[in-house]
Protein backbone atom coordinates (compact mmCIF):
# COMPACT_ATOMS: atom_id res chain seq x y z
CA UNK A 1 0.00 0.00 0.00
CA UNK A 2 1.72 3.67 -0.88
CA UNK A 3 1.72 6.65 0.91
CA UNK A 4 -1.30 8.02 -0.52
CA UNK A 5 -3.57 4.90 0.34
CA UNK A 6 -2.67 4.92 3.74
CA UNK A 7 -3.06 8.80 4.18
CA UNK A 8 -6.43 8.24 2.51
CA UNK A 9 -7.55 5.55 4.73
CA UNK A 10 -6.34 7.44 8.15
CA UNK A 11 -8.46 10.63 6.65
CA UNK A 12 -11.53 8.29 6.33
CA UNK A 13 -10.93 6.68 10.11
CA UNK A 14 -10.42 10.67 11.56
CA UNK A 15 -14.20 10.97 10.25
CA UNK A 16 -15.70 8.06 11.11
CA UNK A 17 -18.30 5.53 9.29
CA UNK A 18 -20.16 8.37 8.16
CA UNK A 19 -17.29 9.10 5.94
CA UNK A 20 -18.39 5.76 4.24
CA UNK A 21 -21.60 7.24 2.64
CA UNK A 22 -20.54 10.59 1.82
CA UNK A 23 -18.24 8.45 -0.29
CA UNK A 24 -20.95 6.57 -1.88
CA UNK A 25 -21.97 9.70 -2.50
CA UNK A 26 -19.11 11.38 -4.52
CA UNK A 27 -18.89 7.76 -6.28
CA UNK A 28 -22.22 7.58 -7.66
CA UNK A 29 -22.62 11.25 -8.70
CA UNK A 30 -19.21 11.11 -10.43
CA UNK A 31 -20.92 8.10 -12.21
CA UNK A 32 -23.99 10.18 -12.80
CA UNK A 33 -21.64 13.05 -14.30
CA UNK A 34 -20.11 11.06 -16.92
CA UNK A 35 -22.70 9.14 -18.20
CA UNK A 36 -25.14 12.53 -18.59
CA UNK A 37 -21.92 14.31 -19.70
CA UNK A 38 -21.60 11.42 -22.30
CA UNK A 39 -25.36 11.26 -23.15
CA UNK A 40 -25.97 15.10 -23.60
CA UNK A 41 -23.25 15.83 -26.08
CA UNK A 42 -24.31 12.18 -28.20
CA UNK A 43 -28.26 13.96 -27.81
CA UNK A 44 -26.66 17.74 -29.26
CA UNK A 45 -26.30 18.56 -32.66
CA UNK A 46 -26.61 21.86 -34.57
CA UNK A 47 -30.04 22.25 -34.05
CA UNK A 48 -30.28 25.70 -36.54
CA UNK A 49 -28.17 23.53 -39.51
CA UNK A 50 -30.91 20.59 -38.95
CA UNK A 51 -33.68 23.30 -39.33
CA UNK A 52 -32.51 24.92 -42.32
CA UNK A 53 -32.30 21.43 -44.13
CA UNK A 54 -35.88 20.24 -43.09
CA UNK A 55 -36.96 23.56 -43.69
CA UNK A 56 -36.44 23.46 -47.30
CA UNK A 57 -37.14 19.71 -47.92
CA UNK A 58 -40.62 20.07 -46.49
CA UNK A 59 -41.02 23.30 -48.55
CA UNK A 60 -41.05 21.23 -51.59
CA UNK A 61 -43.33 18.66 -50.29
CA UNK A 62 -40.65 15.64 -49.84
CA UNK A 63 -42.27 14.78 -47.28
CA UNK A 64 -40.21 10.81 -47.17
CA UNK A 65 -36.77 12.40 -47.42
CA UNK A 66 -37.65 14.79 -44.70
CA UNK A 67 -37.78 11.13 -42.80
CA UNK A 68 -35.40 9.66 -44.05
CA UNK A 69 -33.21 12.49 -42.53
CA UNK A 70 -34.28 12.19 -38.68
CA UNK A 71 -33.89 8.80 -38.90
CA UNK A 72 -30.13 9.16 -39.75
CA UNK A 73 -29.70 12.01 -37.11
CA UNK A 74 -29.62 10.53 -33.67
CA UNK A 75 -31.14 13.54 -31.43
CA UNK A 76 -33.94 13.61 -29.73
CA UNK A 77 -35.35 17.09 -32.11
CA UNK A 78 -35.06 14.61 -34.53
CA UNK A 79 -36.92 12.19 -33.17
CA UNK A 80 -39.59 14.43 -32.20
CA UNK A 81 -39.75 16.31 -35.73
CA UNK A 82 -40.15 12.84 -36.90
CA UNK A 83 -43.14 11.89 -35.37
CA UNK A 84 -44.54 15.18 -36.64
CA UNK A 85 -43.78 14.42 -40.37
CA UNK A 86 -45.52 11.03 -40.02
CA UNK A 87 -48.43 13.08 -39.27
CA UNK A 88 -48.02 15.57 -42.36
CA UNK A 89 -51.75 14.95 -43.85
CA UNK A 90 -53.70 14.56 -40.69
CA UNK A 91 -55.36 18.11 -38.74
CA UNK A 92 -53.17 20.44 -37.18
CA UNK A 93 -54.33 19.01 -34.03
CA UNK A 94 -53.22 15.57 -34.57
CA UNK A 95 -49.78 17.10 -35.77
CA UNK A 96 -49.39 18.48 -32.13
CA UNK A 97 -50.54 15.69 -30.35
CA UNK A 98 -47.95 13.52 -32.32
CA UNK A 99 -45.15 15.59 -31.32
CA UNK A 100 -46.11 16.13 -27.60
CA UNK A 101 -46.45 12.50 -27.43
CA UNK A 102 -42.88 12.17 -29.16
CA UNK A 103 -41.72 15.13 -26.75
CA UNK A 104 -42.77 13.28 -23.48
CA UNK A 105 -40.66 10.37 -24.80
CA UNK A 106 -37.61 11.88 -24.72
CA UNK A 107 -37.49 14.99 -22.31
CA UNK A 108 -37.21 12.47 -19.42
CA UNK A 109 -34.13 10.74 -21.04
CA UNK A 110 -32.55 14.00 -21.11
CA UNK A 111 -33.51 14.32 -17.23
CA UNK A 112 -32.32 10.45 -16.59
CA UNK A 113 -30.54 10.85 -13.25
CA UNK A 114 -30.42 13.94 -12.65
CA UNK A 115 -32.29 13.75 -9.43
CA UNK A 116 -30.00 11.61 -8.23
CA UNK A 117 -27.56 13.48 -8.68
CA UNK A 118 -29.42 16.71 -7.16
CA UNK A 119 -29.83 13.88 -4.12
CA UNK A 120 -26.48 12.91 -3.93
CA UNK A 121 -25.55 16.57 -3.76
CA UNK A 122 -28.35 17.27 -0.60
CA UNK A 123 -27.10 13.95 1.15
CA UNK A 124 -23.66 14.37 1.38
CA UNK A 125 -23.60 17.83 3.12
CA UNK A 126 -26.49 16.31 6.05
CA UNK A 127 -24.46 13.35 6.34
CA UNK A 128 -21.09 15.73 7.24
CA UNK A 129 -23.01 17.52 9.55
CA UNK A 130 -24.29 14.30 11.40
CA UNK A 131 -21.31 13.12 11.62
CA UNK A 132 -20.09 16.65 13.37
CA UNK A 133 -23.11 16.63 15.15
CA UNK A 134 -22.64 13.11 16.27
CA UNK A 135 -18.54 14.27 17.35
CA UNK A 136 -19.82 16.79 19.32
CA UNK A 137 -22.01 14.98 21.25
CA UNK A 138 -19.50 12.48 22.08
CA UNK A 139 -16.89 15.18 23.05
CA UNK A 140 -19.76 16.71 26.12
CA UNK A 141 -20.35 13.33 26.96
CA UNK A 142 -16.59 13.06 28.03
CA UNK A 143 -16.70 16.18 29.41
CA UNK A 144 -19.69 15.10 31.59
CA UNK A 145 -17.79 11.66 32.21
CA UNK A 146 -14.50 13.36 33.77
CA UNK A 147 -17.11 16.40 36.01
CA UNK A 148 -15.32 18.77 33.33
CA UNK A 149 -11.92 18.22 34.64
CA UNK A 150 -10.97 17.82 31.16
CA UNK A 151 -7.91 19.59 29.40
CA UNK A 152 -8.87 21.61 26.24
CA UNK A 153 -6.03 18.94 24.32
CA UNK A 154 -8.58 16.32 25.53
CA UNK A 155 -11.49 17.60 23.20
CA UNK A 156 -9.33 19.12 20.70
CA UNK A 157 -8.51 15.77 18.52
CA UNK A 158 -12.16 14.47 18.73
CA UNK A 159 -13.50 17.86 17.59
CA UNK A 160 -10.80 18.17 15.19
CA UNK A 161 -11.87 14.70 13.88
CA UNK A 162 -15.63 15.10 13.97
CA UNK A 163 -15.27 18.17 11.76
CA UNK A 164 -13.86 15.97 8.69
CA UNK A 165 -17.12 14.79 7.74
CA UNK A 166 -18.78 18.12 7.45
CA UNK A 167 -15.60 19.37 5.26
CA UNK A 168 -15.66 15.89 3.50
CA UNK A 169 -19.25 16.25 2.72
CA UNK A 170 -18.90 19.83 1.74
CA UNK A 171 -16.13 19.09 -0.94
CA UNK A 172 -18.17 16.30 -2.30
CA UNK A 173 -21.16 18.45 -2.28
CA UNK A 174 -20.22 21.66 -4.28
CA UNK A 175 -18.81 20.24 -7.28
CA UNK A 176 -22.09 17.79 -8.05
CA UNK A 177 -24.13 20.55 -6.93
CA UNK A 178 -22.17 22.79 -10.23
CA UNK A 179 -22.71 19.79 -12.01
CA UNK A 180 -26.30 19.30 -11.26
CA UNK A 181 -27.12 23.28 -11.69
CA UNK A 182 -24.67 22.68 -15.89
CA UNK A 183 -26.54 19.86 -16.67
CA UNK A 184 -30.14 20.96 -15.48
CA UNK A 185 -29.70 24.44 -18.05
CA UNK A 186 -27.96 22.33 -20.71
CA UNK A 187 -31.49 20.19 -20.78
CA UNK A 188 -33.31 23.12 -20.50
CA UNK A 189 -31.83 24.83 -23.49
CA UNK A 190 -32.44 21.84 -25.60
CA UNK A 191 -35.81 21.45 -24.62
CA UNK A 192 -36.57 25.22 -25.40
CA UNK A 193 -34.60 24.26 -29.05
CA UNK A 194 -37.14 21.54 -29.91
CA UNK A 195 -39.87 23.26 -28.63
CA UNK A 196 -39.17 25.94 -31.24
CA UNK A 197 -38.51 23.07 -34.11
CA UNK A 198 -41.23 21.53 -33.42
CA UNK A 199 -43.53 25.02 -33.48
CA UNK A 200 -41.92 25.86 -36.61
CA UNK A 201 -42.28 22.19 -38.44
CA UNK A 202 -46.21 22.54 -37.32
CA UNK A 203 -46.63 25.50 -39.39
CA UNK A 204 -44.61 24.47 -42.49
CA UNK A 205 -46.76 21.42 -42.78
CA UNK A 206 -49.71 23.29 -42.14
CA UNK A 207 -48.77 25.83 -44.63
CA UNK A 208 -48.28 22.51 -47.02
CA UNK A 209 -51.73 21.52 -46.36
CA UNK A 210 -53.05 25.24 -47.25
CA UNK A 211 -51.20 24.90 -50.57
CA UNK A 212 -52.83 21.42 -51.80
CA UNK A 213 -55.73 22.48 -51.06
CA UNK A 214 -55.26 25.67 -52.84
Amino acid sequence: MDVSSIIAFDFMQQGGILMWPILLCSIIGLGIAIERFIALRRASIDTQEFMDTMRQVLRQHRMQEAIEICDKTDAPVARILRAGVLKHDRPKEDIREAIQDAGNLEIPRLERYLSALATCANIAPLLGLLGTVSGMITAFAQIQNKRGQVNPSDLAEGIGNALVTTAFGLTVAIPMLVLYNYFTTRVDNMIIEMEISSSELVELLTQNQNSREI
